[in-house]
């Protein structure tokens, strides 16, 4: 298993993933930290637990506004199966690494 460092809002978080994933990892951080920045920008600063839980619920919102168009263009009004598995996989990941955030910076050290 692997290790990363990822920055976001500021601090630091060492998140763990599969060999190989490092790198799809690192661009996810970095979207998250866009979206908390923006966030930032626009409601000014907060506590870091309230930044990422509205940058969450923005790309929640997001997903099921793509899961809403993906219905409407496929030709029977179903969406494709392997689409949707695979925003629910994306939204499985997401949770994830939220939780990982939300444990204390010294049990995720001893998960090291």
């Amino acid at each position: 298993m692997a290790q990363i460092m990822l920055r976001i809002n500021g601090y630091a978080y060492t998140i763990g993933c599969r060999d190989g994933e490092e790198r799809h990892l690192e661009l996810m951080g970095a979207e998250v930290n866009r979206y908390v920045e923006r966030i930032r920008a626009s409601a000014g600063p907060s506590g870091e637990a309230r930044m990422l839980v509205m940058a969450s619920l923005i790309m929640a919102d997001e997903m099921a506004e793509l899961r809403a168009k993906l219905g409407s263009i496929t030709a029977d009004g179903k969406p494709d199966d392997r689409l949707d598995n695979q925003l629910n996989r994306m939204a499985d990941r997401a949770e994830e690494i939220a939780d990982s955030l939300e444990r204390p910076a010294h049990l995720r050290e001893q998960d090291a």
